[in-house]
């Protein structure tokens, strides 16, 4: 089928939307720690099912002790620090722009790669970068008393969009390092080794956001999300979108196009949200906003498409 990657990439676009715009409402019923614990929960067990029907065990194979110590770091940076704040920026600023600051994230992990693995910066690499940060100043700032220039939105929210951004890039990296530690194992399909590799994390995610919520808040407000019905569903459908069917299909969309496009189409994001958050949170939609994240957007694509 013609532009079957690029389908699927949009189509993956589409699902961290719906994953986005449902964790900001989870995240405001349930708690921030809360529907991380109950997500983390859920991938973990996702996981094991898939490996069992696609293995014959539900344990993942073929990770050494190096890959294992890589994922459960890349776990710490980017689920339990990185979701973290974003779930947090969500909150604070809501799920539209928190989406917005995310498009630092390919940033950050192009900087992570360069200290440690050596990956050159070309200059293209820094056009990229000026571009996505113009892209969100335009999104984010405004004109106060004797036209100075101020911030729109808190910022605390901004610094725990930023922090989310940062830890996803980083964390990313982590897990190619991980991954590089590999060994193939007979029977067990290559594409299968990045959801191996998410189990791992997800372990790192489930102990890091399980004991921050117990010396936080104590186990009380668990206990009480797993009575909520509606929560629950929530955060069921949070995972699916997001760490399951988003990270799938964002597997199988470079299997069928160039990593580069899959990635720009799939960064697409902060303008798909913008009509939904429109409708579901009713929030003023302004020419610049619309402006800001489509700058932000080809900020990007010039960053995949060097």
């Amino acid at each position: 089928m013609a532009y079957l990657g690029e389908l699927i990439s949009i189509g993956v676009a589409f699902s961290w939307t719906a994953t986005a715009l449902l964790s900001e409402f989870g995240s405001k019923r349930l708690g921030n720690l809360t529907l991380n614990v109950l997500r983390i929960g859920l991938a973990l067990v996702f996981s094991l099912v898939l490996f069992g029907v696609v293995t014959g065990s539900p344990l993942p194979a073929g990770a050494s002790t190096e890959a294992i110590g890589w994922m459960l770091l890349s776990g710490l940076v980017g689920y339990v620090i990185g979701d973290f704040c974003l779930f947090q920026c969500y909150i604070i600023i809501g799920s539209r722009y928190g989406q917005l600051f995310m498009t630092l994230a390919p940033l950050a992990a192009a900087l992570m790669a360069w200290v440690t693995l050596g990956q050159q910066m070309t200059l293209m690499s820094v056009v990229a970068m000026v571009v996505t940060l113009f892209g969100i100043g335009i999104s984010v700032l405004g004109r106060s008393g004797n036209h100075k220039l101020s911030l729109k939105l808190p910022l605390n929210g901004i610094l725990f969009a930023i922090g989310a951004a940062v830890c996803q890039g980083v964390g990313l990296v982590l897990s190619k390092i991980g991954m590089d530690h590999y060994e193939t194992v007979a029977g067990v399909p290559e594409w299968l080794v990045p959801f191996s590799a998410n189990f791992y994390r997800c372990v790192a995610g489930i102990a890091g956001f399980g004991l921050l919520l117990y010396f936080r808040d104590g186990i009380a407000p668990l206990r009480e999300a797993l009575h909520d019905a509606k929560g629950l569903s929530v955060a069921m459908a949070t995972t699916i979108f997001g760490p399951f069917v988003g990270v799938g299909f964002s597997l199988m969309a470079v299997q069928y196009t160039a990593a580069g496009i899959a990635s720009t189409l799939m960064a697409m994001t902060p303008i798909i949200i913008l009509l939904p958050s429109r409708w579901l949170f009713h929030e003023t939609i302004t020419w610049r906003a619309v402006a800001g994240a489509v700058i932000s957007v080809i900020g990007v694509s010039l960053f995949f498409l060097d």
